[in-house]
């Protein structure tokens, strides 16, 4: 078994807490199609895959959900959230609430729970 990677060694991770407006609801799966499709227009697949990006939560009830992306991608997944102006044909806008390096302090700050 392969030893695990040291802790500077890994790649670091934001988390980036987001929040859609639009009048219709989304499910989950929905969302992370609309995101991806939004992310590879603006950067491209090479871009899109160096971003790491993926879809840790969602809620649809209050429409805010949270995204973890490498370090070195917060501003160019930001760029491409805001450039999303429809998912799933249904008009929506995505608004960053805000970014941190750890779950914990994200949730606190940023989506009071």
């Amino acid at each position: 078994m392969p030893k695990p990677l040291l802790p500077t060694l890994r790649e670091k991770n934001r988390y980036i807490a987001f929040e859609v407006i639009s009048d219709s609801q989304f499910e989950r799966n929905e969302l992370v199609r609309g995101v991806w499709a939004g992310v590879l227009g603006f950067l491209g697949e090479q871009g899109a895959g160096r971003t790491s990006l993926w879809a840790m939560d969602w809620d649809g009830s209050k429409s805010t959900g949270i995204l973890r992306v490498n370090r070195k991608s917060v501003e160019e997944v930001r760029a491409a959230m805001a450039l999303i102006r429809s998912v799933n044909n249904k008009n929506t806008v995505f608004r960053v609430l805000g970014v941190s390096g750890t779950l914990k302090s994200l949730r606190e700050k940023f989506l009071n729970i």
